[in-house]
């Protein structure tokens, strides 16, 4: 079960319209694409965690077989952790003013990376070819937290499948700022969680209109083999 979610028919027609296409990224090229999957760990996942989205753990499958379908069609995935570590003094806006007390002392303990809460959920299939990144705001691509984007342009990557949690929070802000710096970006609905339907309904709609593509996880493997199709005619 994944969170149910279909593009608006009025914004799909005027995307069409502005784009020429439905979807700019229908044809994927593997070898410069990069499946990226946010935060997928037990701060965000587990029973009783503040930062619980159930359907999180719904969506597992289809991580490990989009992921699956990008490794055998020759691009990377790359696991990001979000990390508190030092974050309440670099910080401080979230911490102290948008965190009550006892909020901020459970995000700084659990999701520091000696805590279980930082770790990846376990049924997720993390090969040892693939890349791991430790974050430290919401958006991996921001100034500061992450070298993720330097990671991609040493290999040549130019096109960004965005998956994980939350779709609203951390996927988002990672997904807009990949597309700022100039990468091609899809967010994959049905390989992205939040939590609630109305939040995922909000936040892909809305990165449709103005940011990049939503697929889901078999238009993402059709797009990817199609290219590969017509590279080995």
């Amino acid at each position: 079960m994944t969170h149910p979610f279909k593009l608006p028919e009025d914004l799909v027609n005027t995307m069409k319209t502005r784009r020429g296409v439905v979807h700019p990224y229908e044809r994927i090229e593997a070898k410069r694409t990069a499946m990226i999957v946010i935060d997928m760990q037990y701060y965000f996942m587990g029973a009783g965690y503040p930062g619980e989205a159930p359907m999180a753990r719904e969506i597992v499958p289809n991580i490990n077989r989009l992921a699956s379908a990008v490794r055998a069609a020759g691009g990377r995935v790359i696991w990001v952790q979000n990390s508190s570590k030092g974050t309440d003094e670099t910080w401080t806006v979230l911490h102290d003013h948008l965190l009550s007390p006892a909020q901020k002392e459970k995000r700084l303990e659990q999701m520091n990376e000696v805590h279980e809460g930082y770790q990846i959920w376990p049924t997720l299939e993390v090969k040892a070819e693939d890349d791991r990144i430790i974050k430290k705001r919401y958006s991996a691509f921001i100034r500061g937290s992450s070298p993720i984007e330097e990671l991609l342009n040493r290999h040549g990557i130019d096109t960004i499948l965005m998956t994980g949690v939350s779709t609203n929070v951390c996927c988002e802000s990672s997904a807009r700022d990949a597309m700022m710096l100039d990468f091609k970006v899809a967010m994959v609905s049905d390989a992205c969680a939040a939590s609630s339907d109305a939040f995922h309904q909000a936040s892909l709609t809305s990165f449709y209109r103005s940011f990049g593509d939503v697929l889901t996880v078999d238009e993402a493997i059709r797009g990817m083999r199609e290219i590969g199709k017509a590279a080995a005619e």
